[in-house]
C-alpha cells in the first residue's frame, strides 16, 4: 500500500506517517514535508525518485505525473483501467494526505503580488480532487484533526464506503473554500470586491435545534473560526433566533467603549443605556420597555458580576451574553431553568454584508457608523446642543442606525427612553416611540432624538417639540429640509445633519 503525504500544515504529520508505516504503507512525499519526515527519522521516498521525473520550475511541477495521478485515479474494479495501469507501470496509491499552500495567510502578510501568486497551490488541489473522485478506492485526508480517526478506522478494518464518502466530502469542501478565497481575493484586489462571481464560505459551528420556526431545519456557520475562538456556551444551547438577537445586541453595545447594555427583542433594541457602571446601565436600559424585555436577549459590553446578576435574575431573559461573567454571577443566573448564558469576547468586523432574496443574494460593503459622522455633523438651525445633549445625540444616532428602518429613537441622560422601528411612515415611528415612553411612565422632556434617514416633512419635528425634545440628529437630504430646519428653529430645537443615511431593511 502507498500513501502520498504532502502538506502545508505539518501538525502531527510525522505521527500520522509513523502510524501508516506500522500499518504497512510506503510513504511518498515532496519538498518540505519530506524534509520534515526525514528530520523525525520517518522513512519516505521522494516523489521525484518514484516518478523518475525531477521537479520543474522551482517546484511548480512536481506531482503532476501519470504515475501519481494514474495511481490515484485508475479504477481497481475496471479491467481496462487495470490493463492500462499495468502496461504503463502505474502502481496503486491508496491514501492521499494533502493540505494546501497558505494562500490566505500570504495575503495577510504581504502585498507582493508575485509572492501571492506563488502561493496558489496547483498540485495539491489536483491530488485532492483526484483522490476524492476515486474515493471508493483511495482514502483522502485533508485535515490534521482527522489523523487519529483515520488510523483508528484503518487499524480496526472499519474503512467503510460511508467513511470514505465522508472524507471525500471534506476534501471537496477544502478545495472549494480554497478556490473561493482566491477568487474573492482577486476580485477584491482588482474589481473592488464585486466580480462576476462572489463566493460565501462558512464552516459549520453547530446545528441549531430548528430555524426561526420549529418546522425549519437550520445550522450555524462561521467565518474565519470567529465564533469558535470568541464565543462560549455556559448554559443552554444557542438557537437560531438567539444568534440573530445576540448579533443585533452586540453590534449595538460594541459601538460604545464600556458599560453599554442593550436589550433586544426580535432583532430590535427595546432597551439601552451606557452609564458610569454596568449596574446603572442595566437599571436604565430595562426602564425603556419592561414589557418587551421579558423573554428578550440582553448583551453586556463588559463583565456581569454578582450584583448585576441578582438584578437581572428578577426578569426572565431567554439569553444573556457578556464579555465576561464571574463564577458567582453564573451560579446566580443559572438558577433560572430556561435561560441561556454565553460569553462573547469580541465581535467580528466583516467587510461585506449580504442578504438572501429568492433566487439570489445582494452583496454590499458593511455599513458602519463612523465617529466623524457625529463629531462633524452640521448644525443646521439657530440652537446649539449642549454637551449632555450631544452625548445623547450620539447614542440615539447609533441606535437608530442599528435598528430596522424606519426608525426614530429618543435618548435622555445616556439611556434609551423611546424607540419606534420598522414602520412604513417615519412620523408613525416617532409617534410609536413617544406613546411607548408614555406607557412606561418615561418623560421625553429634555431628550434627544435621532432618525437613521431624513425627515421628509416637518411633522416629526413638530411631534418632537410636543413631547419636549431639545436636540435632533438626522442625515438630511430631503427636498423639504428647509421646512424641517424652520420647524426646529420655531421650537428652539438644536438640529444637526450628518449627511449619511443608515437604512436597515
Amino acid at each position: 500500500m502507498r500513501a502520498i503525504l504532502s502538506v502545508s500544515d505539518k501538525q502531527n504529520i510525522e505521527v500520522f506517517a509513523s502510524e501508516l508505516i506500522s500499518l504497512g504503507f510506503k510513504i511518498l512525499s515532496t519538498g518540505g514535508t519530506l524534509r520534515h519526515l526525514e528530520k523525525h527519522n520517518i522513512k519516505a521516498l521522494d516523489i521525484s525518485t518514484y516518478t523518475g521525473a525531477e521537479e520543474l520550475f522551482n517546484g511548480r511541477v512536481k506531482t503532476l505525473h501519470p504515475k501519481i495521478h494514474g495511481g490515484i485515479l485508475f479504477r481497481r474494479d475496471n479491467e481496462s483501467d487495470q490493463k492500462a495501469a499495468k502496461s504503463h507501470e502505474i502502481k496503486a496509491i491508496d491514501l492521499v494526505c494533502v493540505n494546501l499552500y497558505p494562500f490566505k495567510e500570504t495575503t495577510q502578510n504581504t502585498e507582493d503580488f508575485a509572492e501571492i501568486i506563488e502561493n496558489i497551490d496547483i498540485g495539491g488541489p489536483s491530488l485532492i480532487r483526484a483522490a476524492a473522485k476515486n474515493f471508493q478506492n483511495v482514502l483522502v485526508v485533508v485535515n490534521p484533526g482527522d489523523y487519529k480517526s483515520v488510523i483508528v478506522v484503518l487499524k480496526n478494518g472499519a474503512d467503510s464506503l460511508e467513511f470514505r464518502r465522508n472524507m471525500m466530502i471534506k476534501a471537496f469542501e477544502h478545495t472549494a473554500s480554497y478556490d473561493a478565497f482566491i477568487a474573492n481575493y482577486m476580485n477584491e484586489r482588482f474589481n473592488g470586491g464585486f466580480g462576476e462571481k462572489s463566493f460565501i464560505v462558512g464552516k459549520k459551528y453547530c446545528d441549531t435545534r430548528y430555524g426561526e420556526n420549529p418546522h425549519q431545519k437550520a445550522s450555524f456557520y462561521e467565518f474565519e473560526s470567529h465564533w469558535s475562538k470568541h464565543f462560549k456556551v455556559l448554559k443552554g444551547e444557542c438557537s437560531f433566533n438567539n444568534m440573530l438577537d445576540i448579533n443585533a445586541a452586540f453590534r449595538v453595545v460594541n459601538a460604545f467603549s464600556k458599560n453599554a447594555i442593550c436589550i433586544v427583542k426580535h432583532g430590535n433594541p427595546c432597551g439601552f443605556a451606557v452609564k458610569e457602571n454596568a449596574l446603572s446601565s442595566y437599571e436604565n436600559a430595562l426602564k425603556c420597555d419592561t414589557l418587551s424585555a421579558y423573554g428578550g436577549v440582553v448583551a453586556v459590553n463588559g463583565e456581569i458580576g454578582e450584583d448585576l446578576a441578582k438584578l437581572m435574575n428578577e426578569t426572565f431573559f431567554e439569553a444573556i451574553v457578556a464579555k465576561n461573567i464571574t463564577e458567582k454571577a453564573l451560579e446566580i443566573l443559572s438558577g433560572k431553568k430556561r435561560v441561556r448564558i454565553f460569553t462573547l469576547k469580541s465581535s467580528a468586523k466583516d467587510k461585506v454584508d449580504f442578504r438572501h432574496i429568492s433566487g439570489g443574494f445582494l452583496l454590499q460593503t458593511q455599513d458602519e457608523v463612523k465617529e466623524s459622522e457625529i463629531l462633524e455633523a452640521k448644525l443646521c438651525g439657530d440652537i446649539k446642543a449642549n454637551e449632555s445633549q450631544l452625548k445623547d445625540l450620539e447614542i440615539a444616532y447609533k441606535l437608530a442606525a442599528f435598528t430596522k428602518s424606519n426608525c426614530v429613537t429618543y435618548v435622555k441622560d445616556s439611556a434609551l427612553v423611546g424607540i419606534g422601528m420598522g414602520l412604513t411612515s417615519r412620523v408613525d415611528s416617532a409617534k410609536l416611540a413617544a406613546l411607548k415612553a408614555k406607557d412606561m411612565g418615561l418623560s421625553l422632556r429634555g431628550s434627544s432624538m435621532a432618525s437613521e434617514a431624513f425627515f421628509p416633512f416637518r411633522d416629526s419635528v413638530d411631534l418632537a417639540a410636543s413631547v419636549g425634545v431639545k436636540a435632533i440628529i438626522q442625515p438630511g437630504g430631503s427636498i423639504r429640509d428647509s421646512e424641517v430646519i424652520e420647524a426646529a428653529n420655531t421650537h428652539k430645537i438644536a438640529l444637526y445633519f450628518t449627511g449619511i443615511r443608515h437604512f436597515l431593511h
